[in-house]
């Protein structure tokens, strides 16, 4: 027998998280788990032009934003007498709706190569966005759900949502040094 790729265990790991229900989905605190962990190694892509060839780029799908949204309806405006009085107020309906706030998203950005994501940087990245609040669960040092639901609020508020680790997000948690042509 042969054992299985690291790839192929992570997602079993998740896919058993997933019929135990152990992992968390960002907003959803029920316990309920995503359906897989990106493979960072298949997520790899060639860098655009004019960067440089030894760097790491990833590309991503940010799903569209879908909320209810409940609104009142004027049905008919309320009356008043001569002098100002209110006769009978207005009346108003509710209506809920889906609504779309946000387009999907294919995104293309800057990673950290894959030999940096050893398992001390990883860690160091659980401890940092523990530190912001971001992050509740071990210190791994492995790339799981938890972690990469962390990152993706860390991103998303920066204006990537994603939960993929970009270079400018690593830089900013003082995991990797800017270069000084970017500071």
């Amino acid at each position: 027998m042969t054992p299985f790729p690291s790839a192929t265990r992570a997602l079993w790991a998740v896919a058993l998280a997933v019929v135990t229900g152990c992992a968390d989905i960002e907003g959803s605190g029920n316990g309920a788990a995503q359906p897989a962990v990106p493979d960072f190694s298949s997520a790899r892509i060639d860098p655009p032009a004019g960067v440089a060839p030894d760097s790491c780029w990833v590309r991503d799908v940010a799903p569209a934003r879908i909320e209810t949204v409940t609104r009142q309806i004027e049905i008919a405006p309320a009356r008043l007498a001569e002098d100002g009085t209110l006769l009978s107020p207005a009346r108003y309906r509710t209506e809920t709706a889906q609504a779309i706030t946000r387009e999907r998203q294919e995104l293309t950005f800057e990673t950290p190569c894959p030999a940096a994501l050893t398992p001390d940087l990883i860690a160091t990245l659980q401890r940092a966005l523990e530190a912001r609040g971001l992050y509740r669960g071990p210190i791994t040092g492995k790339m799981d759900v938890r972690t990469l639901q962390a990152v993706r609020r860390y991103q998303s508020a920066r204006g990537l949502p994603s939960g993929l680790l970009s270079m400018r997000s690593a830089r900013g948690l003082g995991l990797l040094a800017t270069p000084r042509d970017q500071l």
